[in-house]
C-alpha cells in the first residue's frame, strides 16, 4: 500500500504523518507537493498539521484552492480513504468534504498539550482497532480548534455516528461544540481531527494512543487488497 503526505506552504507536521506510516509501520509512502495535480496510485491521503500559507484569511482557508485538492476530493468521492489533522482538518472542512468549520479557541491563544480523548465511534477505518468508549491522550497544538457547526448539523452528525473523537466531558480545551475533537464524513472515509495521533506512535515520544489511528488504517486497506 502506499500513502500520498500532502505538503503545502508552511506544513511543519508532514514529517511527523511520513514517519508515522513509513517508519513505524514501514508503509511505503510520498511526500506530494501541493501543485501536484495526479494523485493517482496511492491508497490513503494524508493531510499534515501546520500553517498552509501561514493561516492567512483563516486556517486552511488559502490551502484549499491550491491545484493538489481537486485530486484530493475526486479521490475522497472515490472512496480513497482521507485523513486530516489539525491543520489537514482545518483544510477538509475548508474544502467541503466535512462540514462545520474550526474557529478560534475559546480562550483566544494558542493551546498545546496532552489532550484526554474518548473515542466516539470504532467502527470506523481510522478507528476499529480501538473500542468504544476508550479512554486515550493524545497531544494537541492549535489556535483554531474551536468546532462549530449548526445544531441542524450537529444533529445529522449525531444520527449517522459521524462524531469518532470527542474532547473528555470537563475537560473541553477550546470550547468546540458538543465536545467534538474529529469526525467522519458520511461515508465514513475522510477523516478530520484537532489532535496529533502522529505525535504519539513511539513511547520516545510520551505517547502510545495515536498507534491504533494507523494501525486501522493499514488493516483497512489491507481487508480491501
Amino acid at each position: 500500500m502506499k500513502f500520498a503526505v500532502i505538503v503545502f506552504p508552511g506544513s511543519n507536521c508532514d514529517v511527523d504523518l511520513y514517519g508515522a506510516v513509513h517508519s513505524v509501520f514501514g508503509c511505503e509512502a510520498d511526500y506530494v507537493d501541493y501543485r501536484a495535480t495526479d494523485l493517482n496510485g496511492y491508497d490513503a491521503i494524508l493531510i499534515p498539521g501546520g500553517f498552509s500559507y501561514g493561516d492567512y484569511l483563516r486556517s486552511g482557508a488559502i490551502a484549499r484552492f491550491a491545484p493538489v485538492m481537486q485530486a484530493v476530493v475526486a479521490k475522497a468521492e472515490e472512496g480513497v480513504p482521507v485523513f486530516g489533522t489539525c491543520n489537514g482538518f482545518q483544510i477538509l472542512t475548508e474544502a467541503g468534504l466535512l462540514p462545520g468549520a474550526l474557529q478560534h479557541n475559546e480562550q483566544l491563544h494558542f493551546i498545546c498539550q496532552p489532550q484526554a480523548l474518548v473515542v466516539e465511534n470504532a467502527d470506523t477505518c481510522f478507528t476499529n482497532q480501538y473500542e468504544a468508549g476508550e479512554e486515550i491522550i493524545l497531544p494537541i497544538a492549535h489556535a483554531e480548534g474551536n468546532y462549530y457547526c449548526s445544531d441542524d448539523v450537529l444533529a445529522e452528525l449525531e444520527a449517522n455516528n459521524q462524531i469518532v473523537f470527542r474532547y473528555k466531558s470537563g475537560q473541553n480545551p477550546n470550547g468546540s461544540k458538543a465536545d467534538i475533537a474529529g469526525i467522519v464524513n458520511e461515508a465514513g472515509n475522510v477523516l478530520g481531527m484537532m489532535p496529533h495521533p502522529e505525535r504519539a506512535v513511539e513511547e520516545v515520544l510520551g505517547f502510545t494512543d495515536g498507534l491504533k489511528v494507523f494501525q486501522s488504517l493499514i488493516e483497512s486497506l489491507e481487508d480491501r487488497e
